[in-house]
């Protein structure tokens, strides 16, 4: 931004009093001072820091301005932005809960032919973590799809496709499995699907599929959450690594040998038993956190979204 344009914005805000400054990705200006490599880019943003903070300092609360500010990495801003007149009101925007999903979908399908038939409740169960912009990617996707399909309304097979793009990337089609390989990934995936049917703690199995997409996943089994989960119980986790394994499980009694299909699931599997351990104090060596406090302190911020 440079300092003579904070300066200028300012000086048209009190001209145009009252009137609201809104700062967008404040990360961006707003970074820590002092932790740069000491080059001219990183004067440059501490000298306009260094404005804001000037310009900020010097409101009066009769002028009109007020000024507003966001971000998704709270935890980088320099303390001088925070403190008392300045950004002393913090307002956390959540992720929207399935009920908010809901909401939101049915305010980006206006104008959009849709099958009567598509039940926005499953849609909005099935995109926990979708912030407003990812539903509105999700409905553009499907309408997308369905135009190309030179179909007249939005089908559920149209949505069913563009949120495993949204969460799994497109469809792979330049790699092609030999009919081993397609017969160990199947086994694999069904694994997954026995095993989370067998559990209680896993939620009802939504779809399974082999077809590779482009972020890596040679196939995919997905389950359906009934509720949104806030909290999780050590027998819930205990449930969420077992069907994690179901598919290494499945390998090696249909395979006869393990393969390396399961490497994310190890990787997921792994986290959630360490942070068993590490974190949440559910294992034999007691009620007690081996993270260190700042650590814990930003994860809990982040899993607050």
């Amino acid at each position: 931004l440079g300092t003579n344009h904070v300066r200028n914005t300012f000086k048209q805000a009190r001209a145009a009093a009252p009137c609201i400054v809104f700062i967008d990705e404040i990360d961006a200006l707003g970074r820590k001072r002092g932790e740069g490599l000491g080059t001219t880019g990183d004067r440059d943003a501490d000298n306009t820091l260094n404005q804001l903070l000037v310009e900020m300092d010097g409101f009066d609360p009769s002028s009109g301005v007020i000024v507003m500010a966001a971000t998704n990495r709270p935890e980088i801003l320099d303390g001088a932005l925070l403190r008392a007149g300045r950004f002393d009101r913090h307002v956390l925007v959540g992720l929207p809960h399935r009920e908010g999903r809901r909401a939101i979908l049915e305010i980006h399908l206006e104008g959009v032919s849709v099958d009567p038939n598509i039940s926005l409740d499953s849609i909005a169960a099935r995109t926990p973590g979708f912030a407003g912009a990812d539903l509105a990617g999700l409905i553009n996707e499907a309408a997308l799809l369905a135009a190309r399909r030179n179909k007249s309304i939005v089908t559920s097979a149209e949505f069913d496709e563009a949120i495993e793009r949204q969460m799994l990337g497109l469809q792979h089609k330049g790699l092609v499995y030999n009919d081993k390989e397609k017969r160990i990934i199947a086994y694999h995936e069904i694994g997954h699907a026995v095993v989370g049917a067998l559990l209680e703690n896993v939620d009802p199995l939504q779809k399974v599929t082999i077809t590779p997409r482009m972020l890596g996943s040679r196939g995919v089994t997905q389950f359906e959450p009934q509720e949104e989960r806030n909290l999780q119980t050590e027998s819930e986790l205990r449930d969420l690594i077992t069907m994690t394994l179901g598919g290494r499980a499945a390998e090696i009694v249909f395979c006869g040998e393990a393969t390396t299909g399961a490497q994310n699931d190890l990787a997921q599997a792994t986290k959630i038993a360490g942070d068993m351990v590490r974190k949440f104090g559910m294992s034999p060596l007691g009620s007690r956190s081996y993270e260190a406090a700042r650590q814990a302190l930003i994860s809990s911020s982040v899993s607050a979204h």
